[in-house]
């Protein structure tokens, strides 16, 4: 054999010998696995839309929920939503629950809700907090597992599933272990939009007072919509800026939730961190508020933020949908149903103690 054939020709000075291309590097598929899940959560989104539109009554979040609930029970489904459509969806519930929570912040003016009065914002606020606690408590003598007692209280007394969300993603709770929560509190807030009507004149409430019992007791703004929509705009405006009262005490439940999980977890582990005690998605959404507060901003970018904002929750709520499994649900979370009920009727009777009062 010619010597010149069997040895490889050297590399010329100042080269660098190249290996062969890795393949474990990400290629494309690898960066896009979350393309399906949340082509998926797109579209229900505007399922949710053409339903809220045919349906002015159910609001769109509720829609969307209940949507992602739906589809998590079909078995033809279930491959697709633990396999090509599970990282997309875990995008949808996680990272644009986050960015949905910043842009809720521009629906906050503090000076809106300055006008409530200090005795009115001050049992808004200890109906909440009352609410909050008693929840827990509830969830604990219930023995309801991991975070589900902190995340029922935290949907049933300040803004339903995108409270929920908010929460989970600091106390980083399982996507099971959210979806139970996000589905009692809909199913509440949907009970409350047939029941509170039914009972506004029985309990002799005013127009302006029942929005402003609406706003104090119903979870979720679209939900607070929908139940205070029948007592005319008056009613609706009240019940609106008394809600979103509620809507300002999530950054604060939540900056002291992140301060209490880092207390309990101690030094963490190495290469671990803790929690922030402010998470970035929460000083978006104060600094969204402040925006709002003092700087005017034109119509069409808050109604361009308003329907972003309704956009990525309703793709958030819905991949939350997603993950409830009613059939396990019916069978061990009676106890959690229970809870929420209890929660549902203790929120109601303390806002009209607070209408009483105010």
């Amino acid at each position: 054999m010619n010597p010149a054939e069997a040895t490889p020709n050297p590399p010329k000075p100042g080269t660098i010998r190249r290996g062969p291309a890795s393949t474990n590097g990400p290629g494309p598929k690898k960066q896009r696995k979350w393309v399906p899940g949340i082509a998926a959560a797109g579209t229900a989104a505007l399922a949710a839309w053409g339903i809220h539109v045919l349906v002015p009554g159910v609001p769109l979040l509720t829609a969307a929920v209940a949507l992602g609930i739906l589809v998590g029970q079909l078995p033809a489904a279930r491959q697709g939503l633990s396999g090509s459509l599970k990282p997309g969806l875990n995008v949808a519930a996680k990272k644009f629950m986050r960015l949905g929570v910043v842009l809720l912040g521009l629906k906050l003016s503090l000076v809106d809700i300055a006008h409530l009065g200090w005795i009115s914002i001050i049992t808004v606020i200890a109906v909440l907090a009352i609410t909050f606690i008693v929840t827990i408590w509830l969830g604990r003598l219930f023995k309801l597992p991991g975070h589900q007692p902190l995340l029922i209280a935290t949907g049933f007394s300040i803004c339903g599933a995108s409270a929920i969300g908010a929460m989970s993603q600091v106390v980083k709770s399982k996507d099971e272990e959210t979806a139970t929560p996000v589905a009692l509190v809909t199913l509440c807030g949907t009970l409350a939009i047939a029941v509170l009507p039914i009972l506004w004149h029985p309990l002799g409430f005013t127009n302006l007072e029942f929005g402003h019992w609406v706003g104090a007791s119903v979870h979720d703004v679209g939900q607070v919509v929908a139940t205070a929509q029948i007592a005319g705009s008056a009613a609706l405006a009240v019940a609106v800026v008394v809600k979103l009262t509620r809507v300002l005490m999530l950054a604060p439940m939540v900056a002291i939730t992140s301060v209490v999980v880092r207390q309990r977890e101690g030094t963490p582990a190495a290469g671990t961190k803790h929690p922030p005690i402010v998470p970035l998605f929460v000083a978006g959404f104060i600094s969204m508020m402040l925006i709002r507060t003092f700087i005017p901003l034109p119509e069409p970018v808050i109604d361009g933020a308003d329907a972003a904002q309704t956009a990525l929750l309703a793709m958030a709520l819905f991949g939350l949908g997603t993950a409830v499994r009613l059939g396990q649900l019916v069978r061990t979370g009676w106890r959690a149903l229970v809870v929420a009920l209890l929660s549902w009727t203790l929120i109601a009777a303390l806002g009209w103690i607070a209408v009483q009062i105010g």
